[in-house]
């Protein structure tokens, strides 16, 4: 080879990863479309199962919670030395949520945006998608499990432009929120 910049014999550009377990259809639809196609458990049945869950970080720690209380045995394990050593604990900044508090633009899919966009557009979209739909309510349950979040005066949630966004979506509780979340 004379030109060492020519890597036409070493490397090929190929087909785009696909991802092979989401619904075909837009990208709204997707997981509403893979819900209702999902085969049910009979609620007699589930008391039958048992689900393994590893690791007790934030994913973890609710996957395990949410299988729980729908009636799934639950075997979770943790490689730490305590549940407390997740990496989850690093979430240090907030936690994002299109609630629009203030009147910003924000939305569902300025959200989704947002966050394939920080991803340098690697993540799984419809995944995406569906995190962007339930932030919402995510933020309310962790408030309804204690989530000391920081507040306004008048007692509002207070939110914050965090990580380069260019509306206020993050929300937070002073410098340990991956602590509280936890």
């Amino acid at each position: 080879m004379s030109d060492n910049n020519d890597f036409g014999a070493f490397y090929k550009s190929g087909e785009p990863i696909a991802d092979a377990k989401a619904p075909s259809g837009p990208i709204e639809n997707r997981w509403t479309t893979r819900k209702f196609e999902a085969k049910l458990v009979n609620p007699a049945n589930k008391r039958k199962k048992t689900v393994i869950i590893i690791g007790t970080g934030l994913a973890g720690g609710s996957a395990g919670a949410t299988l729980g209380e729908a009636g799934y045995k639950v075997i979770q394990f943790c490689f730490q030395d305590s549940p407390r050593r997740a990496h989850s604990i690093a979430a240090q900044g907030g936690i994002n949520a299109a609630k629009n508090y203030r009147n910003d633009g924000d939305s569902v899919h300025r959200l989704f945006y947002d966050t394939v966009k920080g991803g340098d557009f690697r993540a799984r979209e419809s995944n995406v998608h569906r995190l962007a739909e339930i932030s919402t309510q995510i933020i309310d349950q962790c408030v309804a499990q204690g989530v000391p979040f920081a507040r306004e005066y008048g007692g509002l949630l207070d939110n914050r432009s965090f990580g380069g966004t260019q509306v206020s979506r993050t929300f937070y509780a002073r410098g340990q929120t991956g602590q509280q979340l936890l």
